[in-house]
């Protein structure tokens, strides 16, 4: 009888622990809001995800931020590149601080 107690506590500590963190609160919400649902999803389990935030990016989504994200590291690499280049033709004209503060 002492170990069904013990397991009831500690089922109640981690009841308490999930209400606490809002779990309780937004799986019911999510539960109701997918019960509301007039036509019911095909999988319910990826409307809970969805509906909890796990789902993330769309693949297609994912794969256009991916493409952005090379064209603009390409752009980067440019910009870089042509500041370089800039900083070298300004070094020919103006002596560098250095220079000046040895006269």
């Amino acid at each position: 009888m002492a170990h069904y107690r013990a397991s009831e506590s500690k089922r109640e500590q981690f009841r308490r622990y999930l209400e606490k963190a809002g779990v309780l609160d937004s799986l019911t919400n999510v539960l109701v809001a997918l019960y509301e649902e007039t036509e019911k999803p095909n999988n319910a389990l990826d409307f809970l995800k969805h509906h909890l935030g796990v789902a993330g990016a769309e693949p297609a989504d994912a794969e256009a931020l991916r493409l952005e994200l090379t064209e603009l590291q390409k752009k980067w690499d440019l910009l870089m590149k042509e500041n370089k280049d800039l900083r070298n033709r300004l070094l020919q004209y103006e002596p560098a601080p250095e220079d000046k503060a040895a006269e």
